[in-house]
């Protein structure tokens, strides 16, 4: 399933996947994967993603 809402809350803060995988110490591709579906990050990874984008795990990893 992808995550829109990670692409939409890192577009929001006018972050490429470059620069947030900079931030959280992935590869672009690994951030390109998880927008996509195809990759399912650790908690730690998350974790970092979040405060990274100053949001919380439900806002942006958990499915209704």
């Amino acid at each position: 399933m992808k995550n829109l809402r990670l692409k939409a809350a890192r577009a929001g803060m006018d972050l490429s996947q470059e620069q947030l995988a900079e931030m959280c110490n992935v590869s672009r591709q690994t951030i390109s994967s998880i927008e996509k579906g195809d990759y399912n990050p650790t908690i730690n990874l998350c974790i970092a993603i979040c405060k990274a984008l100053h949001k919380t795990l439900d806002e942006l990893f958990w499915e209704e």
